[in-house]
């Protein structure tokens, strides 16, 4: 039986004298109180109301119980009170640095509309799956190979002068008489994760470029400002490159994409960013379309 809202009709009758009123207090049809309450006394085996009379009176049994009863109801609503405050917290989640403002606002906005109150922190591959291991996040997008992800954004290339083909490929980097004149790939921290990296790097050697032609930068804005000052070209995502206003193509010597999961300890959490709040994620991540 439902004890709780047993007791919450049983608690307002008695404060007003009336079972028309208590249900009115209680904010339910009189005849649903009168079941309630009737169902309660069946539960107890004993009467909570004297119904010889007009007014609806207490019997002995009934005053003996009614302290009990109204803990409950009290405990009951504390616990909705606090079930919704909890409902309102922010869940925080880890997110890659590249992801956008303006897409991260949307994001947001959608997931308020389903009463998911999201908080971001901005952080690197390596260091969002640590932000959830040690509970400082309740999610992170975390860098995974991209069969095994959810999301998948390609990369390729892009420089400040268009490219001559459909594609790069990189050998043509070793053209150049002195190492100050062969141009450069540059690896964001965002790619720097041994499924990509180590990809491009082992493309690196078997084409014959230098070790410091396909070089990790500190950060994606030193390697943008290395990409503007030269003919050199950034491991990037269309998306990246568009924002940059920079001519992308793909690398023809392999397919490179950056793949990302969900690491949450909470199932609930994890199942909404891949399903309902899906394509919300992709557009902050890059994917295309």
């Amino acid at each position: 039986m439902d004890l709780v809202g047993g007791c919450r009709a049983f608690v307002s009758v008695s404060e007003t004298g009336s079972f028309t009123a208590g249900a009115a207090l209680a904010r339910i049809p009189q005849p649903v109180a009168s079941r309630r309450i009737a169902a309660l006394e069946r539960h107890f085996g004993e009467r909570l109301f004297d119904r010889s009379t007009r007014r609806a009176r207490l019997t002995p049994f009934g005053r003996e119980v009614l302290p009990s009863a109204r803990r409950l109801v009290q405990l009951a609503e504390a616990m909705e009170h606090d079930a919704k405050r909890a409902r309102l917290r922010p869940v925080r989640l880890a997110v890659p640095a590249t992801c956008g403002v303006g897409e991260l606002a949307v994001l947001a906005a959608e997931a308020r509309a389903l009463e998911i109150h999201l908080e971001f922190r901005t952080a690197g591959p390596g260091e969002r799956a640590e932000l959830v291991r040690t509970s400082e996040v309740r999610a992170a997008l975390t860098a995974v190979p991209a069969e095994e992800a959810v999301w998948s954004v390609p990369l390729g290339v892009a420089g400040v002068a268009p490219a001559p083909s459909r594609v790069v490929r990189l050998k043509t980097l070793r053209t150049g008489r002195s190492a100050a004149a062969r141009r450069r790939v540059w690896i964001q921290p965002e790619d720097d994760v041994p499924h990509l990296r180590d990809r491009l790097l082992r493309v690196r050697d078997a084409v014959g470029l230098s070790p410091a032609q396909v070089t990790v930068a500190d950060s994606l804005t030193s390697a943008a400002a290395e990409v503007f000052a030269s003919a050199d070209l950034l491991l990037c995502s269309p998306a990246q490159a568009g924002e940059l206003a920079l001519s992308w193509r793909p690398i023809g010597d392999l397919d490179l994409a950056r793949g990302y999961g969900i690491a949450a300890p909470l199932a609930e959490d994890a199942d909404r960013l891949r399903t309902t709040l899906s394509a919300a994620v992709g557009r902050c991540l890059g994917v295309a379309g």
